[in-house]
Order: C-alpha cells, then sequence, then structure tokens
C-alpha cells in the first residue's frame, strides 16, 4: 500500500512538472515569415465564387506571439474572404488578437466572389492586402484576382419552382426532365441566344436546350463554360452548328470552339467530370467542325439520329465516362482526336452507321477495363440492330493490351478496318479471339493495318497525340479523300494515318 501511495505522489509530481499551464504571450514585432508574397487567385467568372487559396504564416522566434491583428485592408467590404487557423473572425475578415506560439505555424484559407464592376476596368484585376499588426510592425500579403465578365445562361426560377426541360423517357415511358431551359432569341442580357457572341465566354447552369425547329449556332473563336451539372442538349428537330476553324496558336486556340468547366483554375484544366455533356437527342442535328471539348462525363451523347452527325477537326478530352457514346446514331467523323477517357473513347452502341476516316483513339486511363473504341449492335435484351461501322486511316491505341471490342449478337454486323494502326490481344483466349468477327479483319494485318505497333505519340499525358518520328503511323495510310491534317497541314503521299501528319 505504501508503495502504491509514493506511486502515485510521483506520478502526480511529474504530470503537473510536463504540463505547461499557460503561455506569455508577446506582442509580435513584424517578423512574421510568410510562404507566399502574393497570392493569385487565378481567373474567375463574374460574381462566381473562387477555389480556396492557402497561405501559411510562421512564427521562426523563440518566443509565443500574440497578432494584434490579421485583417483585410478593404475591411469588411472587401471580396475576399479568409479563415485564420480554423477561425471566421468579425465577418471573415477582421481577426484579433491572434497568437502563434514559438516555431510554429498557422493556415490562411482564402477565397472570393467579385463582380467585374469591383474590378480596376483597365486590367479587371480586383486587389485588395492581408495586413498584419500596424503602425511600425505592418506586414502585408498581396491578394490578385482576375475577373472575367461572361454571358450567362440558367434556367428561371420563379417562386421557387425552377424551369424544367425534357432529357429523355423513363422505363415506362414517362418524361425525364431536368434543370434547363429553351434559348430565347430576345434574352434581355444575353440578345440572340441561338448565335453565341466570342466577346465574352458563356457559363451555362443547368441544361441549354436547342427545342424542335431552332438552329443554334457557335461561331469561331466562342467559348463555352457548363457548372458542375450542366449541359447543352438539342431536342428533336432541333440543330447544332459548331463553326469553328483552324488555330495557328496551338496554346490559345483562338479560332477554335472550346467546350469545357467552369473552373478556370490550372488545376482544373485535366479534371474529368466536371460537367454532364453535349446530348444530341432522337431526331436532331449537328455538324461540329473544330471544337475542343474538355472535362465532361460524356462528350457527344448521339440517340438515335435520323439525320447525319457530322464531325471534323474535334478533340475530345479527359471525359469520366465516354468520348462519344451513340446509342444507333449516324456518324460521319474526320480527324477526330479522342484522349483518356473513364469508359471508352468510342462507344457505338445498339447499331447504327458510322464512317470513321484519319481520326485518332487513344485510351490510356489508369483501369484495366478501359478501351479505345467499342461497338455493338444490341441494349441489355432489346432486339439487335444493324450496325456498319468502317474506320479508315485510324489510330486506335491505348495503354490496355486489347483497345477495341465489336460485340455482336445479330445478323447484320458489318465491320471494316482499312490501313489502320490497332492494339489488339492476339493470344489464345483473349477477347479479340474469342470475337472471330475482329480477329478475321486483323489478325493477318490485312487491307494495310498494323497490329500492335506504337504510334509514338508527342506526349499523351498532355494530349498531345502528334506523330513522332519512330511513329508506325507515318506513310502507312492511303488516300481517303481527306486532303489536310486537323491542323491544316496538306496530306501527301506516302499518306499518314490518324489525325495529324507527322511534321519533321
Amino acid at each position: 500500500m505504501r508503495k502504491l501511495i509514493i506511486l502515485f505522489f510521483v506520478g502526480l509530481a511529474i504530470t503537473v512538472s510536463s504540463c505547461r499551464q499557460d503561455f506569455v504571450f508577446e506582442p509580435s514585432k513584424g517578423e512574421l515569415v510568410f510562404s507566399k508574397d502574393t497570392i493569385y487567385l487565378d481567373t474567375v467568372f463574374t460574381n462566381i465564387g473562387s477555389s480556396t487559396y492557402t497561405l501559411k504564416v510562421y512564427n521562426r522566434s523563440d518566443k509565443d506571439i500574440k497578432i494584434p491583428s490579421i485583417r483585410l485592408a478593404k475591411g469588411v467590404g472587401s471580396k475576399y474572404r479568409m479563415t485564420v487557423d480554423g477561425m471566421v473572425g468579425f465577418e471573415n475578415r477582421v481577426f484579433r488578437d491572434v497568437e502563434l506560439l514559438a516555431k510554429d505555424s498557422m493556415y490562411i484559407f482564402i477565397e472570393t466572389t467579385a463582380g467585374i464592376g469591383d474590378a480596376n476596368p483597365d486590367d479587371f484585376l480586383y486587389t485588395d492586402q492581408i495586413e498584419f499588426d500596424s503602425g511600425d510592425n505592418l506586414q502585408k500579403v498581396e491578394l490578385v484576382t482576375l475577373i472575367q465578365d461572361a454571358y450567362f445562361i440558367f434556367p428561371n426560377n420563379t417562386n421557387g419552382v425552377i424551369d424544367q426541360i425534357p432529357i429523355g423517357f423513363g422505363e415506362n415511358g414517362e418524361v425525364l426532365e431536368t434543370n434547363g431551359r429553351n434559348l430565347s432569341h430576345n434574352h434581355p442580357d444575353n440578345q440572340d441566344e441561338y448565335t453565341f457572341h466570342t466577346d465574352k465566354p458563356y457559363v451555362v447552369y443547368g441544361y441549354a436546350s436547342v427545342p424542335n425547329g431552332e438552329t443554334l449556332t457557335i461561331p469561331q473563336g466562342a467559348r463555352v463554360h457548363f457548372h458542375d451539372g450542366s449541359g447543352l442538349v438539342v431536342q428533336q428537330g432541333g440543330t447544332l452548328n459548331i463553326e469553328g476553324d483552324i488555330s495557328t496558336n496551338q496554346e490559345t486556340l483562338e479560332n477554335e470552339v472550346i467546350f469545357e468547366g467552369d473552373r478556370l483554375e490550372p488545376d482544373f484544366s485535366d479534371v474529368p467530370g466536371q460537367w454532364q455533356a453535349v446530348y444530341l437527342r432522337q431526331g436532331s442535328h449537328a455538324n461540329i467542325k473544330n471544337l475542343t471539348l474538355k472535362n465532361a462525363i460524356v462528350g457527344l451523347l448521339i440517340e438515335d439520329n435520323a439525320g447525319l452527325v457530322r464531325i471534323e477537326n474535334t478533340q475530345i478530352y479527359d471525359c469520366s465516362n465516354y468520348g462519344i457514346l451513340s446509342y444507333n446514331g449516324n456518324i460521319e467523323g474526320k480527324k477526330v482526336v479522342i484522349n483518356s477517357c473513364g469508359q471508352y473513347c468510342v462507344a457505338a452502341v445498339y447499331g447504327g452507321d458510322y464512317a470513321f476516316t484519319n481520326c485518332t483513339f487513344n485510351n490510356n486511363w489508369s483501369s484495366s477495363k478501359q478501351l479505345a473504341v467499342y461497338a455493338s449492335d444490341y441494349l441489355g435484351e432489346e432486339t439487335p440492330l444493324a450496325l456498319n461501322a468502317a474506320f479508315t486511316n485510324c489510330i486506335i491505341y491505348g495503354s490496355n493490351s486489347n483497345e477495341i471490342i465489336l460485340d455482336k449478337k445479330g445478323t447484320t454486323f458489318n465491320s471494316s478496318f482499312q490501313n489502320c494502326l490497332v492494339k489488339i490481344n492476339v493470344s489464345s483466349g483473349s477477347v479479340a479471339v474469342a470475337n472471330p468477327l475482329l480477329y478475321d479483319v486483323l489478325r493477318l494485318e490485312q487491307n494495310g493495318n498494323k497490329i500492335n505497333k506504337s504510334p509514338d505519340f508527342v506526349e499523351i499525358a498532355k494530349n498531345n497525340l502528334r506523330l513522332d518520328e519512330d511513329s508506325f503511323a507515318i506513310g502507312m495510310g492511303i488516300e481517303a479523300g481527306v486532303l489536310f491534317d486537323i491542323l491544316g497541314n496538306p496530306r501527301v503521299n506516302p499518306f499518314d494515318v490518324g489525325a495529324y501528319n507527322f511534321i519533321p
């Protein structure tokens, strides 16, 4: 018992001596160290919130300090907001007596929501400062944001009821709807929405809808940004004309039409699944030229079209599911480039008519299930429909051993491959061997095809699928009526396959 009592008091003494009951904080003396002296919050659309940015503040001294004030220079009227080590302060803009231990650090998180009217009219920059302390000890970190004006398309909200548009049919034939609205010829802010302007980008919330009998024309140089969960739908009898042109600057793509998400920060440039799709419903029509489409769930969703969908000089990148998903569609594709999709670059299901010439379909998505091309004549238990698919001068490649499946159930399944570079697994028991149709077409490199030879793309991770000097695609093509490559370079004999000519 005595030993237990002694151990108790010894333990108590150790505990008391090891616990510091309070800290003596000295006023800061302007000796803070910052991870950055300027925070650039990248570009944001007018009145659309930014991402959250981080500033780390260090106390490199041997003393515990108290910072009398951390505040935004523009005070409570600032368009910036911040939290300091999890504290919200006064309206997320003013903080008093912030304590920081010796050799310790803290995080400040910064956001902004600013309008074009808040920015400097000369350079459209909105700026402020985070001020630490005051007087002789004053330290500052600059905040800079570029504000971009835009045309906004969003569904009306009347007494909490959001406009709806048809988007498809349920299993029992009921009409399915989603948030969105038909475009207008006389919108109070956007004028005629059926001909997009190029002086400002467009930002779409919900679905922008092209109804029966209307045509949406998107000219060269237009930029369209889609918010999370948003897209563009062309209803039965509607038409989409995308009229981009070849650009001279491959960084700015000044003449291309660009569809992408509405997060403009560089870290989001190749993040998949930021918006939903361009949806061409049954009986709609489309002519798509010089479009670059990025970061969707499905790039082009094409449904049982009565009219021909022409796609030319078009690039589709980083879609979380499909680049092109077509149900019994009718597509003519020339010089189409698709790279990196979570399932398939091109999925042509439930029959249809497809002709792809000088296209590059590559899928290096980091999984074992993705493919470059999948084609089938059936859907579930439905009766198979006729499928005709022709690939001429195309590259079908990717990171898996097999990048194409032709899935046949019915009696009318016609496929042809002419002078294509294709990656398939020809080993016993593979998907390709189990599919005699595909195997018979390609196993002996008939019709000028090459099997499992590297296209030697320049830089797949950056969506640069131009041919490098060791590419087997160089000179293996035939004349197919395509006079120029996707960049406008003339095609000369011997012809290269894929969308790009090799340029030494």
